[in-house]
């Protein structure tokens, strides 16, 4: 019996939340038929293997498809985060992607989806075989192989620890704090990143005094702060002139992200130390000051191994207390591929465009992909953007994304489409346009572009044109 074909216009491998979002806006803007395919047996990607109690640490309208807001755009209410607006939680993300999946793409026959299953190119051809079933399919590609996965990020549930762990060590993925059997007496925290954040303000939430956590931090990270991250565009406009007021008068990279700190943009855990991290995740201030009371901070750099009574980093040792629970924050998160040409003649490889945000930077590649027939065009709309780990290239992300900004915002159709888009961060409603507070931040941000992005450029060292 010979293998089963398929026909499709587009393969999208990837149904993360950059695939996902990607054939949402394709689908909306041209008369196509998708085929999406993932190892996992549903849509949302990582969000199936992150820990139990992660939440976006965004707004949840930023975040998903274009098509349809994640959650009810409401504000919160109640302390800690009363003003700023709603984050969902991992159980309400799975079902958003979910529904969007089965309802409004498979249930359009627009859309097929082929779950459990890998994707391999075979010569020319474009083979898919199910995990379950061990059945290959050929798919016919009638226009354009996308790669969804190019940015994936790696979580501490699919990644072994990065250190090693001897006999009479324990050792956990962050996933497990959440199903231990009985608690231990110290739990040693491991990374630097978003996760650890999570994981030592989840602890204290639910009891455990800071006294009994040990936090490993190999690197001391910025963060912004989330009250500076909402969507409303005199608060977002006002972002963005801080940051370029900041890099007008900023003398070095240091000096940059201090004066952000000044301006309230940017947070760090220990005042005392200038920080080396900046992939820049958002953080509440009520979640600063409990990271604060953490005290007992481990900076010797990157762990090696654990033994039975101690922990080996690349700076020296100390001693692990009997009862202790090591927990792996430590996996990378962001993944850091060459930036390459979004459009290529093999594929279209899925990358951010502006700076963060990764499901608007889909939604705007499935946009473009389906108002233009010229990749040369295409890749000049939608330049590819580099991911934050230090300061360095988090002011060449600020300024590659204010180009890539001022060039598909110049067409009048997708500056239409954008400020249409919840996704969008820097989205501005007609009805708002020309309210007095939205026109004096536009003014302060166009005043303070000028001055501030040709600094900025110099200290990323990167090009203007």
């Amino acid at each position: 019996m010979g293998m089963r074909t398929l026909a499709t216009d587009y393969l999208v491998v990837g149904a993360g939340a950059m695939g996902m979002a990607f054939t949402d806006a394709l689908i909306d803007h041209a008369d196509v038929h998708v085929t999406l395919v993932d190892r996992r047996h549903t849509a949302g990607g990582h969000w199936e293997d992150a820990y139990p109690f992660v939440q976006l640490h965004q707004a949840s309208s930023f975040y998903g498809v274009a098509s349809t807001e994640l959650g009810t755009g409401a504000v919160q209410q109640r302390p800690p985060e009363a003003g700023l607006h709603e984050r969902a939680h991992r159980s309400e993300i799975q079902a958003y992607y979910d529904d969007i999946l089965r309802r409004r793409f498979v249930g359009s026959g627009r859309v097929s989806f082929l779950g459990g299953s890998e994707y391999r190119p075979d010569g020319g051809s474009h083979l898919v075989t199910s995990r379950v079933s061990g059945e290959t399919v050929k798919v016919e590609v009638r226009r354009r192989l996308v790669d969804a996965t190019y940015l994936s990020p790696t979580v501490p549930a699919t990644t072994p620890p990065p250190f090693g762990v001897g006999d009479g060590a324990r050792a956990v993925a962050v996933n497990a704090l959440g199903t231990l059997a009985e608690a231990p007496r110290r739990y040693v925290i491991v990374g630097s990143g978003k996760t650890a954040t999570d994981a030592v303000v989840w602890l204290q939430m639910n009891g455990v005094e800071p006294d009994r956590i040990t936090w490993v931090r190999p690197r001391e990270p910025w963060m912004l702060d989330r009250a500076v991250v909402q969507p409303d565009p005199v608060v977002a406009l006002g972002l963005a002139a801080d940051t370029m007021a900041a890099a007008a008068a900023a003398t070095s990279l240091d000096d940059l992200f201090l004066r952000l700190e000044a301006a309230g943009v940017m947070l760090r855990i220990d005042s005392g130390r200038v920080p080396t991290m900046a992939k820049t995740p958002t953080l509440g201030t009520w979640e600063l000051e409990l990271l604060r009371r953490v005290e007992n901070v481990v900076r010797l750099g990157r762990i090696r191994n654990v033994t039975r009574d101690r922990i080996v980093l690349d700076g020296g040792s100390v001693p692990l207390p009997p009862g202790s629970l090591v927990v792996h924050c430590a996996a990378s998160g962001l993944r850091y591929p060459p930036v390459v040409p979004i459009w290529a003649p093999d594929m279209i490889r899925i990358q951010t465009i502006r700076a963060g945000f990764p499901c608007f930077n889909a939604a705007l590649a499935g946009y473009v992909e389906a108002t233009r027939d010229d990749d040369r065009e295409r890749n000049r709309l939608c330049p590819p953007n580099t991911l934050p780990d230090n300061p360095a290239n988090w002011a060449q992300m600020q300024v590659r994304g204010t180009i890539a900004a001022r060039r598909f915002g110049a067409e009048a159709d997708i500056a239409a489409w954008a400020n249409d888009c919840a996704l969008n961060p820097a989205r501005i409603e007609p009805s708002q346009r020309h309210t007095p507070a939205v026109e004096a931040a536009a003014t302060r941000l166009a005043d303070e572009t000028e001055r501030g992005l040709p600094r900025l450029a110099a200290l990323a060292d990167e090009p203007l044109a």
